[in-house]
């Protein structure tokens, strides 16, 4: 099986993500950094693959499936390591929380409904909140390492809570679009 360029790329941003979590992992400002670094490359390989699959128009069933995962798998191991190592804490879970289950149902209506061959495309909405959620998380992988007049603790658990208020109405939108679909399945 030969893969396109856009998925090795989706399959590196998997591939990094348990290095990511070994570098939150050690208490030192360069690991921090690092970790950083490295979630800012994964984040924006989210981005590239897209594009890369639609400019090469090797749009792929694999490549299709892999990148919401890939997304998702990225930002529940940055938030599970956060809130262990402190980096979330505090009220600043409860956004967290929100994010990871709404990241779990819309997973789990996006499969339901792709047995029916529906499709229920990824709102603007829903891009500003994965892109306010990754600046916010970027804030919080640095933390305390980070010089202290950015204030990065503050704005990444400022930022959580906006892109946990912006996951609850972009989760309400997916339920309500997809609501006709579930109750017809049912009956």
């Amino acid at each position: 099986m030969v893969l396109s360029l856009a998925t090795k790329v989706t399959l590196a941003r998997i591939l990094v993500i348990p290095l990511i979590v070994a570098l939150l992992l050690v208490p030192y400002g360069w690991a921090a950094w690092s970790a950083l670094v490295l979630f800012i490359l994964a984040a924006l390989t989210d981005w590239l693959d897209g594009y890369l699959a639609r400019r090469e128009e090797q749009v792929s069933r694999l490549g299709t499936i892999l990148d919401p995962i890939a997304d998702k798998l990225l930002v529940a191991a940055v938030v599970l390591i956060l809130v262990y190592n402190g980096g979330i804490a505090g009220w600043g879970i409860l956004p967290a929380l929100i994010i990871l289950m709404r990241e779990v149902a819309v997973s789990g209506l996006r499969e339901f409904l792709a047995e029916l061959r529906i499709s229920v495309p990824v709102s603007r909405l829903a891009k500003w909140k994965t892109g306010i959620q990754m600046v916010a998380l970027s804030f919080l992988i640095v933390g305390d390492h980070a010089p202290f007049w950015t204030f990065a603790p503050l704005f990444g658990t400022l930022g959580l809570w906006l892109a946990g208020l912006l996951t609850v109405v972009t989760g309400y939108d997916y339920w309500r679009a997809s609501l006709e679909h579930l109750t017809s399945r049912e009956a």
